[in-house]
């Protein structure tokens, strides 16, 4: 192998600007809204949009939180490398592989959620198309970090196109600006109210809620293979708030408007409802297709983001060291390769027992991300704390009003962390996943001895005496 030809020592800082603003919408804008949000308007009635408010405040507060930390010291492991160094090794540990856990279980969902979707057009076995999906997005991640970037650059741009011009064009019905249809907001408080089910229901609510919002911290791993980290967590953190505002609130607040929630089913889209109510013919292809990128866009970062997360575990010596080894193009394969091949796996147990063990995977990483966000904010806190007045002075993005705000994002996700185990749905997802963190906790302990029995000095042999 010639010398232009070994493999680099470090990760390519090859991310634009552009690319790291999308991936950052992108984290966002997901199957979440287009087809999760249906669970709350059935549940919730119109007020639906009230726990996507409450869930939007604590999402932007922790990312305001793991912004000020990326920003003094941006890295691949990001809030992973922040919990080490607030809490020591078992912090960083545990947040690492919860956080690779969620992901690489999230990639085979996506596949499975893309090859059914792909069904309505294609006549094939849904674990087949599903294996292709998973196999073309590996190959997109294996090539360069930047092919990665432009896929969701593109992928990013069409959920958010679709979404502008649907909040454009509901807009437009709701206040009669539509042919044939004058303004009506009684949807709002037709059928039951707007609260049919109580204020109960809408603060359980924002349990299903943080799910569809999970990503946005993605930016903060990728900014570490861009050339100006600092300018662009900044720039992601700092949209947000928009974001949040105006893609989820917006948009469920139109879809309450626009679709009798009577009339919502969980598990089918209600932009579809949407659509049809408006007289927009396609409907049910054009949102299918929009979903279907929304899900190849959610499964190339869960790719993406996975894989990073296991190189920096193996570079902390929490993996094994062959994970993080680097191909020339600067892409860790090997942790990439075993994110695929979790995903393939995923995949054969929805084939082959899709009501148990395939839920049960599922299940098991639900709470896991609520883990991890809760573990920022206390990491920030505790971090920030340490800081001397001038280092404080110094910091290029700071937290508003701490501690009193850190303090109440802490609040916030351990109460929803706590009330899961209190709402039906939610108590399996609770439990698996507080399962998940004591077998981290577990294997930490045992690598740790370990390392420890490695690093032991051998004791002498003692010859015996030359007669």
């Amino acid at each position: 192998m010639s010398t232009l030809e070994q493999p680099p020592e470090t990760l390519q800082k090859s991310l634009k600007q552009r690319h790291l603003t999308m991936i950052a919408i992108g984290g966002v804008v997901g199957a979440g809204l287009f087809v999760g949000s249906s669970a709350l308007l059935h549940s919730s009635g119109p007020a639906a949009f009230v726990s996507y408010a409450i869930t939007g405040v604590v999402i932007v507060l922790v990312m305001r939180m793991l912004g000020e930390m990326a920003t003094t010291n941006p890295s691949t492991g990001s809030f992973a490398g922040y919990a080490r160094k607030a809490f020591g090794g078992w912090a960083g540990f545990t947040t690492g592989w919860l956080y690779w856990f969620f992901w690489v279980v999230v990639v085979g969902a996506e596949a499975v959620i893309g090859g059914k979707l792909l069904q309505r057009w294609i006549d094939l076995p849904s674990w087949m198309m599903a294996a292709a999906l998973l196999l073309a997005m590996v190959a997109t991640n294996l090539r360069s970090v930047r092919n990665f970037g432009e896929f969701e650059y593109w992928f990013a741009g069409i959920k958010v196109a679709a979404i502008v011009l649907f909040l454009g064009l509901g807009a437009a019905y709701v206040f009669g600006l539509w042919p044939s249809h004058s303004a009506d907001f009684s949807n709002l408080t037709d059928h039951g109210g707007f609260t049919p089910n109580g204020w109960t229901v809408i603060l359980s609510g924002v349990v299903v809620a943080v799910f569809s919002m999970v990503g946005p911290e993605i930016a903060t791993i990728a900014a570490a293979e861009s050339a100006e980290p600092e300018k662009a967590i900044t720039k992601a953190t700092n949209s947000v708030i928009a974001r949040v505002g105006f893609f989820y609130i917006g948009s469920v607040l139109l879809l309450a408007i626009i679709v009798p929630w009577t009339e919502v089913k969980i598990g089918q889209s209600p932009f579809v409802e949407a659509l049809t109510h408006m007289g927009i013919p396609g409907g049910p292809d054009i949102m299918n297709a929009v979903i279907l990128v929304a899900v190849l866009s959610c499964l190339n970062s869960g790719l993406y983001t996975s894989s990073r997360m296991l190189f920096t575990l193996a570079r902390h010596g929490d993996a094994p060291q062959g994970i993080a080894k680097l191909d020339r193009h600067g892409v860790p394969r090997n942790s990439l390769l075993l994110a695929m091949l979790v995903g393939f796996a995923c995949i054969g147990l929805d084939y082959l027992s899709p009501d148990t063990v395939f839920v049960f995977l599922l299940n098991a990483s639900g709470a896991t991300i609520l883990m991890v966000y809760l573990m920022i904010a206390l990491s920030q806190i505790k971090l920030r704390g340490l800081m001397t007045r001038e280092e404080v002075g110094q910091l290029r993005l700071k937290m508003w009003l701490f501690p009193y705000l850190s303090i109440l994002a802490a609040g916030g996700i351990l109460a929803v962390l706590v009330s899961m185990f209190f709402v039906d749905s939610s108590r399996s997802q609770i439990s698996l996943s507080v399962a998940a963190l004591v077998i981290t906790l577990i294997a930490y302990r045992f690598r740790r001895r370990g390392k420890r029995s490695n690093s032991r000095p051998l004791t002498p042999s003692v010859s015996a005496p030359t007669p």
